[in-house]
């Protein structure tokens, strides 16, 4: 009996995926008990080198009882998985699968609720099935991803430093200036990127010190590292440029507002509109009114966590390099009366308010 070509692909099809079943019941030990609440679907990512004759998946090695975690080994002898020759199967987690089922050790982990994949035997497009990742539940919705955010954090003027204190004193290079990060500016945006970070925010914080040789230049140099970050296709949902302002005799309000027995130093949002002293401004001028708002925002998520934190926006007519994207603006954490515990307070304020504009943007 002549059996054609397209028969015979399909009769090594379900002889594999067979083969598979059998692989997948011995390694859970025809245990008979119920599977766990969470069903781990294939996916695309082999354990073994690429190189290897033969691969093998299997469920942890000492948690697999408690986590119901699968075992599964691949065929031997099956070609090294490639875009073209990937499979995928549905596999549902049984408790006490702590072997592989040719008795070998376990020699990967795969905890429940992660995705597997193993090679196919029939290197062709036309056996690629893709199945994505759900979790059991009422409706059984998929998993949604939301995109992450990343915040690049800089100091144009890297030495702005605070009020002298016992606890915090340094060594001036200038009048309320100094090189020593463990006091300056820097200080302050190595906070907030640390509290950035822990609620699942890709910071990238740049401590290039901008000042030297003058700091009246300190824009160009910090506008370069912007540049160059773009160039080589860096984005970010919001670039802040981080400083301490100067204190003004004749500024309204306090420089801290008190919070419980601490005391905290006030922050304000800085847009500039490009326009220059003479209203002629830069060919590249910022989209400031986007900006604006940004600023309002993040200034008002301030003021409902603590009433006066935010200072009114100022809107100056120089760029301060915010026509690099939208989304860059200058932050100044209080100003040179106030002490860098009172600036070091204030980071958890303007982290849970950026951390809110990037939900909102994700919303």
């Amino acid at each position: 009996m002549n059996i054609q070509p397209s028969t015979s692909r399909w009769l090594l099809c379900v002889a594999a995926v067979l083969l598979l079943c059998i692989g997948i019941l011995i390694g859970t030990g025809f245990s008979g008990k119920e599977p766990s609440g969470e069903s781990v679907m294939a996916a695309f990512a082999p354990v073994a080198s690429l190189e290897s004759d033969e691969y093998t998946l299997t469920g942890n090695d000492t948690d697999a009882a408690q986590d119901g975690s699968p075992t599964v080994s691949a065929i031997a002898g099956t070609p090294a998985p490639t875009l073209d020759n990937w499979f995928a199967i549905d596999l549902v987690p049984s408790a006490g699968s702590t072997a592989s089922p040719n008795g070998s050790a376990p020699s990967g982990s795969l905890p429940t609720g992660e995705a597997v994949a193993v090679p196919s035997p029939f290197p062709t497009q036309e056996a690629d099935f893709r199945i994505e990742l759900v979790r059991d539940g009422e409706e059984g919705e998929p998993i949604t991803q939301l995109p992450i955010k990343r915040v690049l954090i800089y100091h144009t003027h890297t030495y702005e430093a605070f009020q002298q204190t016992e606890a915090n004193p340094y060594r001036e290079t200038q009048q309320w200036r100094t090189q020593d990060e463990k006091y300056n500016i820097v200080r302050v945006g190595e906070e907030l990127a640390s509290l950035l970070r822990s609620m699942g925010i890709q910071v990238v914080h740049d401590t290039t010190a901008f000042e030297p040789p003058l700091i009246d230049s300190s824009y160009t140099r910090s506008l370069a590292m912007l540049e160059k970050r773009k160039s080589m296709g860096e984005t970010f949902d919001l670039y802040l440029d981080v400083h301490r302002d100067a204190y003004v005799a004749s500024q309204p309000g306090p420089n801290a507002v008190s919070v419980g027995d601490g005391s905290v130093a006030r922050l304000m949002m800085l847009v500039g509109k490009g326009e220059g002293q003479t209203a002629m401004g830069y060919d590249q001028k910022p989209q400031w009114q986007d900006n604006l708002q940004i600023a309002q925002r993040l200034t008002d998520g301030l003021n409902s966590q603590v009433p006066g934190l935010g200072k009114e926006v100022r809107i100056k007519s120089g760029r301060f390099n915010q026509h690099i994207a939208v989304g860059c603006l200058v932050v100044e954490v209080g100003n040179n009366q106030n002490t860098l515990e009172e600036a070091l307070a204030a980071m958890p304020y303007l982290a849970d308010a950026v951390y809110q504009e990037l939900r909102r943007e994700k919303e």
